[in-house]
Formats: structure tokens, sequence, C-alpha cells
């Protein structure tokens, strides 16, 4: 899912904020709480929006289906939805027309960064094991044993590291990948690179950090904020 704050932000901070823009669909009220999906119109997310003051109250209460609204929710969510602290209705339309501009221009860009590595003969997430060289014979089960010297050999402090940033990313965004709704588990991303899991955890923190990935069902699967 993508919005038109997500691609550029880079907050860093202990509580990771996003806005979202999007149509309401079932929403459910409770007495403490609502929650309702947000779809931007290239996916969906489940968001849920405590009230705790008679002003909560009252926003949610102009909350409708088939409403496009503003959502500042925090990244790290709980069992797979966002937790929003704001949720207004868009008033200026011209947001909607800017956002799907933006969701179509960040398309592109990642499927012209695909076709640069095609024409290169390299796959957009990599064919190769990046440690040993050698060809996977697909992606799971062309995993090869760790080496022994391959911290050394793929830091995540130096230029390597930004290699592994950008192969991270990579596997988050397969097709496959994003058709996951509770995302990927973190073990999964050391298998499927076959490096270290400290390397891994660097870039997905990094990614987070940035606006490309989040959390989903817990602290060790995620999912890319692009769906493509």
């Amino acid at each position: 899912m993508t919005s038109p704050s997500l691609p550029s932000m880079a907050l860093k901070s202990p509580a990771l904020t996003v806005r979202l823009l999007g149509l309401i669909l079932n929403k459910a009220e409770s007495v403490a709480d609502i929650s309702f999906t947000l779809d931007d119109g290239t996916g969906r997310i489940d968001i849920n929006r405590w009230v705790n003051e008679f002003s909560d109250a009252n926003e949610v209460a102009a909350i409708q289906n088939g409403m496009y609204v503003r959502v500042d929710a925090h990244m790290k969510g709980f069992q797979g939805k966002r937790h929003a602290f704001s949720v207004r209705p868009v008033t200026d339309f011209n947001d909607i027309v800017l956002h799907f501009i933006e969701c179509i221009y960040v398309h592109f860009e990642t499927g012209l960064k695909a076709l640069a590595c095609r024409e290169k003969g390299v796959p957009a997430w990599m064919q190769t094991n990046p440690i040993t060289s050698t060809p996977f014979s697909n992606r799971v089960k062309g995993y090869h044993a760790p080496l022994t010297n391959q911290s050394s050999a793929f830091s995540s402090t130096d230029r390597s590291g930004n290699d592994a940033y950008n192969l991270v990313l990579g596997v988050f965004q397969e097709p496959a990948i994003l058709g996951r709704e509770q995302g990927l588990h973190v073990d999964e991303v050391v298998t499927i690179l076959g490096v270290p899991k400290h390397v891994v955890m660097d870039a997905i923190n990094y990614h987070v950090d940035v606006g490309h990935i989040y959390s989903t069902i817990d602290e060790y699967h995620f999912k890319s904020a692009c769906n493509g």
C-alpha cells in the first residue's frame, strides 16, 4: 500500500508514524474503539482507532464507509493492524488525484529498476547467492550453508552493506512475497539470501525507518509498503 507521505518518509523515532490516504471500508464500532479497512487503490490495510476522549468520539462519528480520509497511524501495529491517532475526511479532492499520480510514479520507478536489472542479465531480486556467487536452483532450496568468514565478507556498514539493503528490499518486493498478507519472516529472508541475520536485521531496520517496509503480525514479520 502506498500513500503520498510513505515513499519519501524518513522519520526516525521510537514510535514511527505514517500518513495514509484512502477509502473507508468495513467500519465497525465498539465502546472503546472503531476498526476499518483503508483502501487506497493499490492495496488494503486494517486500522484501529481508539476512542479515549470526547473529541475522539466526535472524530470517529464523522467517518463513514465510502469516505476518503487521511489517517495518521503508527507504522508498527498489533495483530496485523495499524493504530491510528487521527482519522480526518479529505476536503480537498485534489489530494486524491495527487495520491494516484504518486502511486503511478512509484509503480513505474519500481518497474524501471526491475527492467534495468533484467537488461543487465540480473533478475530483480538476483538469482545468485551474494556470498558464494553460485546460482540458486530456486529461491529457498537454493540456500547454501553460510561460510565461516561470511560476516567479514558481507558487512552492513560498508559498501557491501548497501548491496545488502538492496537485496533485502528486493526480496520483500517479489510478487509472490507481496501477495502474502502477513509478509515475510526475518529467518526466511536469511535463508533466501544466505547472509548473516544481523546484516538482514540492519537492512530491515533501515527500510522500516524510511518507510519502505513495515511490521505486520509481530516484530519478526515484515511486508513491503509498496504493493506494486
